[in-house]
């Protein structure tokens, strides 16, 4: 039998394990060649806003290159406000003019242009694929010729951020939330997973330590298409404030369905107003879709509803009613 022998006094302590510093060094390896890949593709923003005694500065964040003749990717609240533009510089020392194609502060994204035609896009990613725990960096550019980075895990997926427009309020659903702090100035930078992918654009602090960012999907990508083509986004409208509830038992059984949104208020002369849509209506479907939360009845309002008969299925008292509206689009007003 082999006995310890007692540490001597006044020792040096063990180094550390070499299998702690192999992983250590992995990981930042990891985190460096996020940072070195995805510098050149993110720029410092620097908000100049029109006023009569020429233009004044009106802010500061970052973007995120989408396309090598000048796409760039930021924060709508960024570049809030009209007459809006101002100066992009880069990590190789460039500085280019810009001028806002779209915002669409429902989603808390915009696009901007510069005059470049050979800027260095990043890749956009999937935040569908991401995990709660998997490693992410934020990259920013809050300085113009040296980037911000901290690294990071997921820490919740599927969060809230409420976005406002004028007096109309939506959700932006599918929020990531991240310990890889955002420095001032990183508004509108880039949320990289490990492989180098652009898999969300941070947006704001959710307290000490975290931070949020709008996802990149399938919505998203749509909202990006639109700003760069339209220069907006599209969306219905039908004019109720509801909320979510429960089925009762008999419509559970007879809809096979759990869950409505109940409507709290109708927006007088709102399309649902004309189409006879009442407070305490539980509505189950619209246009064939299910209905079970508010969430998902505003995933619906899509600019394609805009103008269209479509029918509208609510629960009232103990019978169902069949109704059609016709949405209109909603405004930033």
């Amino acid at each position: 039998m082999t006995v310890a022998k007692p540490p001597v006094a006044g020792a040096a302590p063990a180094g550390p394990d070499p299998d702690e510093l192999e992983a250590l060094d992995a990981y930042s390896r990891a985190v460096a060649g996020v940072a070195e890949r995805l510098a050149p593709s993110v720029a410092n923003l620097r908000i100049t806003r029109a006023t009569r005694h020429g233009r004044m500065p009106a802010g500061a964040g970052s973007g995120v290159v989408l396309t090598p003749d000048g796409f760039v990717l930021t924060s709508a609240h960024v570049v809030a406000g009209r007459g809006r533009g101002g100066r992009a510089t880069f990590v190789d020392g460039r500085e280019l003019s810009f001028t806002v194609v779209g915002r669409d502060p429902f989603s808390d994204l915009a696009v901007v242009r510069t005059e470049a035609r050979d800027l260095s896009p990043a890749v956009l990613g999937d935040a569908e694929r991401l995990r709660v725990g998997q490693l992410v960096v934020a990259i920013g550019n809050p300085h113009g010729f040296a980037g911000s980075v901290t690294a990071g895990v997921v820490s919740a997926l599927g969060r809230s951020l409420p976005a406002r427009a004028g007096r109309n309020v939506r959700i932006i659903d599918n929020v990531i939330q991240t310990d890889a702090s955002l420095n001032p100035g990183n508004s509108g930078g880039a949320l990289v997973n490990g492989r180098g992918e652009v898999v969300g654009v941070n947006t704001a602090v959710a307290g000490i330590g975290l931070g949020l960012a709008v996802p990149i999907n399938a919505a998203t990508r749509n909202v990006v298409v639109a700003l760069m083509t339209d220069g907006r986004v599209r969306r219905a409208y039908i004019g109720i404030a509801g909320g979510p509830r429960p089925l009762p038992p008999r419509a559970r059984a007879e809809l096979g369905a759990e869950a409505a949104v109940e409507v709290v208020e109708v927006v007088s002369g709102s399309p649902a107003n004309r189409a006879g849509v009442r407070a305490e209506d539980l509505i189950v479907s619209l246009d064939g879709e299910p209905v079970g939360d508010v969430d998902a009845l505003q995933r619906l309002m899509t600019g394609e509803l805009i103008g269209r008969r479509v029918p509208v299925s609510v629960f009232r008292g103990s019978r169902l009613v069949e109704l059609e509206l016709t949405p209109a689009e909603l405004t930033q007003t």
